[in-house]
Formats: structure tokens, C-alpha cells, sequence
């Protein structure tokens, strides 16, 4: 570890956030983080239990009356000073990101700039927060409808982009007047620790925001979903865990966003723009090494440009330099962690014992880190597991279809719904693809897509609900309906 890494980790808060002191775990716990590049250890970070989720929880309940009467443009201004200072401290942020999660230095300033744009974004919502009014229909009546916050809410994010998340979660609830208990991925927790202190640093009152990382998801989880004063669950990661959370949240009924798994079509028809295409898949499937719920799990390509596009596309992925990410030519970083290697070596196995043909890449690379050669697959049956689970890594799997109808009916041969990319010439075949494909997203001649205006989240079991734009504000409100005697109905 470098006398610069030591001095980065040193300012990281390695403790819990409880109504703005950082505490020491109750049960004295804690558990470690690592280098997926070099399975080095970089921290060890206190450990929360129930208790402590608890006592989060009540930090959050106990402000927040006092933080929903906080003016607009006092949030607003957090949040714009929050923004100011990510900035002023994107080379740390990137680093701690790339050292925790793997992503070559260039993504993770990428990915600074991303997660910045929610603080923003959502400090200028803030002030936009409208309701309406109007005359009942029958003119009795005089309806006003004004957004309150939902109240205190439970945020869980994921490993793969450890700033993004957070942003994505905490700015909205920020902007509505909500206090929050947030549970960071165990994998990648330090950027979420570093993330709450320029949170309190840009002036964010004591027990808005609370943070409990921890080795287990559910002994945090678990006991906040059964308190009847959390009002919502926000939550990124599988499909799985989101129906329990899902389950969880029912004795309570409590407000649910779930952004949740994945299995992204990406389908070129015979008329598309071959070159730009190939562009599209790299960003679609390389971005964050394929460890993105977004990222192109399926490459639909019609069979009369199969050929052209899997060479070029091959030629590209096999020119990535992978490597340690902090190294400024790595292109590839590792996997998060070697569970994740052994699920992409188990994939891409059983590809191959089915008929696939390893076009470039193909193999779990030896020595220290986890990492796998960026993988094309040509040939790829149906039946293959690569073609019907979430990959999660640098694997692009090549199926061939004939028609528009056959593309169509392959992508949506799925039980997820999130992301979609569909390159065409025919401006006409686009809106039929909009009106066919069963997702929340679709890419129309790109590949990358995520935008903190736009509304982000899917449909079937990729999730419910939307992160980002000004449909991202309205999940932490709720509508209040006030009906007044209209002074003109006995006139």
C-alpha cells in the first residue's frame, strides 16, 4: 500500500454515522474491506447490528418533523454545496472506488462526475417541488394537492457503483425533506463512508443522514422493515433479495423502490451502422467491466451482419488492457470478489459445453486479483445459462435472429425488464421496438444511457418505481389532498 493510499484511507470515517457522531458499533464488530485487484486488505470498518439500525433509526425519526419544515432553498443549497465539494474531491472519491470495487481510474472519475450530477440535479429540484389547484367538476368544491415527504427511509446500495447509488438515494430524499438510514454494500462501503462526511460537511443538519455498514444485510434490514415508523425502502441489487425486502415491507405497507436484476438486449438489425454499433456494445457491456444491472447481457444480432460485427466487436474487446484499475492503461479491471470469477467461469463453461465458440478471451487469468479475460462468445444457444441469467462481467454472448418479429420475441424471453439497445437506420422499426420491448430503458443507436434527468428503473422483475429526473423526487413524496368550500357554489 502507497504512502498516498495510506493517506486516502486515513480520511475515511471507519466507523457508523449515528445523528451525526461517528460511533463504534455496540457489539464492538467489524469486518474488512478488500482490494478485488490484489486481494490486499484496505480497511476495517465497524460492524452494525440490529441495535445500532435501531438506534439509526431512531436518529432519523427524531429530526425528522424539524428537517420536512426546512425551507426548499435550504435543501437546495445542501445539496449544491454537497455537489461543490464531490468535485473538489473527485481524484479521492475516484480512487476509493476504484481500490474497493475494482473499475479502471477513468470510470471511477467517470463515475464522480455521474454521481455528482444527482446532488445537482436534485438541488434544483427541490425548489420545483409543485403541487396544484383546481375547481371540483361540480363546482363545489375548490381541491388543492400539495407533495409532503414520505418520512424516514431505509436506503440499501449496491457494490458496482459506490457513489452513484448513494447519490441517486440521498439526494431526492434530501430534496423532499426526508431523514434516512443508509446500509452501503458490505464489498464497497468506503466511498458511502466518505460520502456521509462531505454530506456533513456541506452542512447537512445532525441525523438527516445515518450510516450503518455491516457484515450482514438482513441484521439491518430486518428490524427496521418491522418498525412501523419507517415510512420506505429503497433498494438496488438482485431480484432476489428485493422480494424479501419486498415481503418485508408489506406487514407495514411501506413505500417501495426496487431497482433490481437485469438481462439487457442489445440488438442490431442488417440496416444498422456497423461501426457505430460496435461502439454502442463496448460502452453497453465494458462500462464498470460489465458489472452493471444496464449492461448488455444479450447481443441480438440479425444473422446477414453477424459475422461483420462479432469480428469488429471482438477486435475491440480483446485490445482492453486488464489489469490493476489504478493503473492509468487498464481499460479492464478485476471482478469484485472470486465468487463473482467462479460464476463467470461456470457461465461461460456451460456455454461452450452447449455449442458456443470462445471468439476472444475465454479464461479466469492466474495470480493475485480476480480477473477474466474480456470474453466474446459467438454461436451462443438459447438454452446456455449466459443466455438466460444476469452475467455481471466482461462476457458478451452472440445470438442471431432472422426478422424483427424474431428479435423482439427473444428479447423479451425473459423475466427481467430494465435495459434495452436497439441499432437501426429505420426510424420507423424504433417506435415499433418501443411499443414491443417489455423494458423501462431502451438505447436508440447508443449505448450508454444513464442520465441523472432521466427516469431510471424497470418493469416484470427488474423493479418498481424511478430513480433520477423529476419522477426520482415524487418517490419520496406523497400527495395530500385538501378540499375547501368553494366561495362561489351558493352564489
Amino acid at each position: 500500500m502507497t504512502a498516498n493510499v495510506s493517506e486516502l484511507l486515513a480520511k475515511v470515517p471507519t466507523q457508523l454515522l449515528i445523528g451525526g457522531k461517528w460511533v463504534d458499533a455496540t457489539s464492538g464488530e467489524t469486518f474488512d474491506v478488500e482490494n478485488p485487484a490484489t486481494g490486499e486488505k484496505l480497511a476495517t470498518l465497524s460492524s452494525a447490528n440490529s441495535d445500532d439500525a435501531k438506534a439509526a433509526l431512531d436518529a432519523a425519526c427524531a429530526v425528522q418533523d424539524d428537517w420536512a419544515r426546512t425551507s426548499a432553498r435550504e435543501r437546495s443549497n445542501i445539496l449544491r454545496r454537497a455537489f461543490d465539494l464531490v468535485h473538489e474531491r473527485a481524484e479521492d472519491f475516484a480512487a476509493l472506488m476504484t481500490l474497493e470495487m475494482g473499475k479502471p481510474i477513468a470510470e471511477s472519475r467517470g463515475e464522480v462526475t455521474y454521481g455528482a450530477e444527482y446532488l445537482r440535479w436534485f438541488s434544483e429540484e427541490a425548489v420545483r417541488d409543485y403541487g396544484h389547484s383546481a375547481t371540483v367538476p361540480e363546482g363545489s368544491l375548490r381541491m388543492i394537492t400539495r407533495r409532503k415527504p414520505v418520512g424516514p427511509c431505509l436506503l440499501i446500495t449496491p457494490w458496482n457503483f459506490p457513489l452513484a447509488m448513494g447519490t441517486r438515494k440521498v439526494a431526492p430524499a434530501i430534496a423532499a425533506g426526508c431523514t434516512m438510514v443508509l446500509k452501503p454494500a458490505k464489498l464497497t462501503p468506503l466511498t458511502t463512508q466518505y460520502f456521509a462526511q462531505t454530506m456533513l460537511d456541506a452542512g447537512l443538519p445532525e441525523g438527516v443522514l445515518n450510516v450503518v455498514s455491516g457484515s450482514s444485510a438482513s441484521a439491518i434490514s430486518e428490524p427496521l422493515l418491522a418498525d412501523a415508523r419507517l415510512r420506505k425502502v429503497s433498494f438496488t441489487g438482485s431480484t432476489e433479495v428485493g422480494k424479501t425486502l419486498l415481503k418485508g415491507a408489506a406487514d407495514n405497507v411501506l413505500r417501495t423502490s426496487m431497482e433490481l436484476g437485469g438481462n439487457a438486449p442489445f440488438i442490431v438489425f442488417d440496416d444498422a451502422d456497423i461501426d457505430q454499433a460496435v461502439e454502442g456494445a463496448m460502452g453497453a457491456k465494458m462500462r464498470n467491466i460489465g458489472e452493471a444491472c444496464t449492461a448488455a447481457n444479450r447481443f441480438l444480432v440479425h444473422e446477414d451482419v453477424a459475422e461483420e460485427f462479432t469480428t469488429k466487436f471482438a477486435e475491440k474487446i480483446a485490445a482492453l488492457e486488464v489489469g490493476n484499475g489504478m493503473d492509468e492503461k487498464s481499460t479492464c479491471g478485476p471482478l469484485i470478489e472470486k465468487k463473482a470469477l467462479d460464476n463467470i467461469t461456470a457461465l461461460v463453461d456451460d456455454a461452450v459445453d452447449k455449442g458456443a465458440t470462445v471468439v476472444t478471451g475465454g479464461k479466469a487469468l492466474e495470480g493475485k486479483g480476480y480477473y477474466y479475460q474480456p470474453t466474446v462468445l459467438s454461436d451462443v444457444p438459447r438454452t446456455a445459462r449466459v443466455a438466460q441469467e444476469e452475467i455481471f462481467g466482461p462476457v458478451a454472448p452472440i445470438i442471431t435472429f432472422k426478422d424483427e418479429a424474431e428479435a423482439i420475441r427473444i428479447a423479451n424471453d425473459t423475466e427481467y425488464g430494465l435495459a434495452s439497445y436497439v441499432f437501426t437506420e429505420d426510424t420507423n422499426r424504433l417506435w415499433r421496438l418501443a411499443d414491443g420491448l417489455e423494458y423501462g430503458l431502451m438505447g436508440f443507436n447508443a449505448g450508454v444511457i444513464s442520465n441523472a434527468a432521466a427516469p431510471f428503473g424497470g418493469v416484470k422483475q427488474s423493479g418498481m418505481g424511478r430513480e433520477g429526473g423529476a419522477e426520482g423526487l415524487d418517490e419520496y413524496t406523497e400527495v395530500q389532498y385538501l378540499a375547501l368550500p368553494d366561495p362561489y357554489a351558493d352564489a
